[in-house]
């Protein structure tokens, strides 16, 4: 197909299920040290593995003549820019990402970002979560981002604290149950 019939922006760097940008706006992308580090070894992997090899089959496939039927030609051309919109993504996640570790507030029974809080939502069973970065939320696994309703009706509240939860079946009381944080890392 003729590139003047494909259009690419710069819109398209916006990883799919992300709309423009999950950030509110003039907020920081706080995001956890374990979260950084997870993010910047997918950029490295994908720099120095993933996009030299693709490069390499395009390569190939091209020196092997006609490129309108060529399976290797046209699959590595369109992986090739997948790797590379997630690389742009995945820089301009790191460029404006503010980590920020959890561990000072280790002795501390309020909640903040990097927190693991045990709570009851109306007297029930305990639930846990982490408060954790945009980028690294998996909601499955009780990693919950700090933009997310539940994180933010929960942040500053303290242990034995109750706070409300507006959801659209209606308010709902969450009482803070436990808070930990991670311990320091290094040596």
């Amino acid at each position: 197909m003729n590139k003047a019939f494909v259009k690419e922006s710069e819109d398209d760097d916006e990883e799919p299920g992300q709309g423009s940008s999950p950030l509110p706006p003039g907020s920081k992308n706080y995001i956890t040290p374990a979260g950084y580090a997870r993010l910047r070894a997918e950029l490295f992997h994908l720099l120095d593995v993933d996009r030299p090899e693709v490069v390499r089959v395009v390569s190939w496939a091209a020196s092997n003549g006609d490129r309108s039927e060529n399976g290797d030609y046209l699959y590595g051309k369109k992986r090739l820019r997948e790797i590379d919109r997630r690389i742009r993504f995945l820089t301009r996640r790191l460029d404006i990402a503010e980590v920020v570790d959890a561990s000072v507030h280790r002795r501390s029974d309020q909640v903040f970002f990097g927190a693991t809080v045990d709570y009851a939502v109306d007297g029930g069973p305990a639930q846990t979560i982490v408060i954790v970065g945009i980028d690294e939320a998996e909601p499955l696994e009780g990693k919950v981002s700090w933009i997310a309703p539940i994180s933010r009706a929960l942040v500053k509240a303290r242990v034995g604290d109750a706070v409300l939860l507006r959801t659209p079946a209606g308010v709902d009381e969450i009482e803070v149950l436990a808070v930990r944080y991670p311990a320091a890392e290094g040596p």
